[in-house]
């Protein structure tokens, strides 16, 4: 192509004002506003420009013989995708075929139905987030759910702010600015974003003063840090890893007892922070909040979205002259959490005033405790929706299906539907290493890398999310909800049956 060619091209290519006349009637665009077309033309002609003078075949091969009408449809065509491009949502559901219940990047606990009405309610219209009703005049915005707090735990008071990175560093500024606390080396955690609690110390103002060894930590070590300079005496609850083996650690009734015999105030970090013993429907025991409330602490901090299974929050909860210093912190401000959270929290919470309605209710709390032969049930229904969708989406093709156990070869089959016995897992930093028994369907396909088939169910809208295992992609039903498991035949039938 000549240089002459290539300057028509260009010249062929429409001006901004005339695609925006040509857009103002045209149905696709009703509902873009003006200014996403704007910037999707320019964009889009910018390229157009860059493809022409870079000699690219396609974008040249749209103009052959200077066909004006059919180069335009195709610019409009560009404009619209990219137009919609910019206004779809980021944030997206997602469904969760992974099998680790507390996911962080899929955004932890899912809300249970009660939450969901009560943001609702709450979110659309005024509400009394700081207004004392009885009263008539201003409130606490945290009356929401410290009564409840302090019935579900037994502490005397209780505070809720943004997150519990938050929440222990509010704790830990307004107790120990200025001052040394004293934590156990083998206790100094990082958990998911470089959250580590001796960077966290630094930045609320204290002094770490690190005791005993890493795997080895006695109540002499803690009473020989102790000083004029002490202010504090900390336990952080390892929820996202375990040291095993000849190991040593201090019960936190002990450390109580350390503290109050030197007038030194006590605080826990439990990270997850469960209301329930969960040991009684067969996971590891996890100490509770009102175990750490019961044997002393001054101040324990937890999550609200993780073993709670409630909105992201960082839950303070104690004794009642630490909570009221906390509250009154300037920074308090900073960190609190907004009406749509409290209104979540306050209804997960109410929830569990009748444990059997918590489990029953509570979506983390359901996937967690939902027995393995359940998960053999659904697995096998899964499985048969697999292959009847898949089956009947191929009936002219030459595509087949085959039911067949994780061991089975697929033989001249090109998709073999099978199960494996494999392992869920809590997530979250909650309970290390521990894992829930859970059937699994697995899928191979004779025409498709597991990898791949991976990249598209991710890609599909809306994304699932599951995993490999033994060049298998793995569709784990126990974090799967209502709905999700039509959506997942529907997924694959197009995935494996696309010529």
């Amino acid at each position: 192509m000549t240089n002459n060619d290539t300057q028509t091209i260009l010249r062929n290519i429409p001006g901004v004002d005339y695609l925006l006349e040509k857009l103002k009637n045209d149905y696709d665009f009703q509902y873009i506003p003006l200014s996403v077309i704007k910037s999707s033309i320019r964009a889009v002609l910018e390229r157009v420009r860059k493809s022409i003078i870079d000699g690219d075949e396609k974008t040249l091969s749209d103009n052959i013989q200077n066909e004006k009408g059919l180069f335009h449809e195709t610019i409009i065509h560009d404009i619209l995708n990219h137009a919609r491009e910019i206004i779809a949502p980021r944030l997206v559901p997602t469904i969760n075929a992974t099998g680790v219940v507390i996911h962080t990047n899929l955004g932890r606990s899912i809300l249970c139905q009660d939450a969901l009405e009560r943001i609702t309610q709450i979110a659309g219209g005024f509400s009394n987030l700081e207004f004392d009703i009885k009263k008539g005049k201003r409130g606490e915005r945290y009356s929401a759910v410290e009564e409840l707090l302090c019935d579900l735990t037994g502490a005397e008071s209780a505070m809720a702010v943004n997150n519990n990175a938050g929440a222990v560093f509010l704790s830990l500024n307004t107790l120990a600015r200025e001052r040394e606390v004293v934590v156990s080396r083998g206790e100094l955690v990082e958990i998911g974003g470089s959250f580590r609690i001796p960077d966290v110390m630094e930045k609320s103002g204290c002094k770490l003063k690190e005791v005993g060894t890493t795997n080895r930590t006695h109540l002499r070590d803690y009473g020989s840090a102790i000083s004029e300079k002490t202010a504090l005496l900390l336990k952080v609850h390892t929820s996202n890893y375990t040291i095993e083996g000849f190991t040593a650690s201090v019960p936190l009734s002990e450390l109580v007892l350390l503290g109050k015999k030197h007038q030194l105030s006590v605080m826990e970090d439990l990270g997850s922070g469960s209301l329930i013993d969960l040991s009684k429907y067969g996971l590891a025991r996890e100490p509770t909040v009102s175990d750490s409330v019961a044997a002393g602490a001054d101040v324990v901090t937890f999550s609200g979205d993780k073993l709670l299974g409630g909105p992201q929050a960082g839950i303070i909860v104690g004794r009642a002259d630490a909570i009221k210093q906390i509250k009154l912190n300037p920074l308090t401000r900073a960190l609190r959490i907004d009406k749509l959270t409290l209104a979540a929290l306050e209804a997960t919470l109410n929830l569990y005033r009748d444990e059997a309605d918590a489990i029953r209710k509570i979506p983390t709390l359901r996937m967690l405790t939902l027995p393995f032969e359940e998960t053999v049930e659904r697995a096998n229904k899964l499985i048969n929706d697999i292959k009847l969708k898949i089956l009947y989406k191929s009936k002219n093709t030459n595509a087949t299906c085959n039911m067949a156990n994780s061991t089975e070869d697929s033989g001249k089959n090109n998709v073999v539907v099978g199960y494996a016995d494999l392992a869920s897992r809590t997530g979250g930093g909650s309970y290390p290493e521990y894992s829930i028994p859970s059937r699994c369907v697995t899928i191979e396909s004779k025409h498709i890398s597991a990898a791949l088939l991976e990249r598209k169910m991710r890609m599909y809208k809306p994304a699932i999310i599951g995993r490999i295992d033994n060049n298998r992609f793995i569709i784990d039903t126990r974090t799967l909800q209502s709905g999700e498991d039509q959506i997942i035949c529907s997924a694959l039938a197009d995935i494996l049956n696309r010529k």
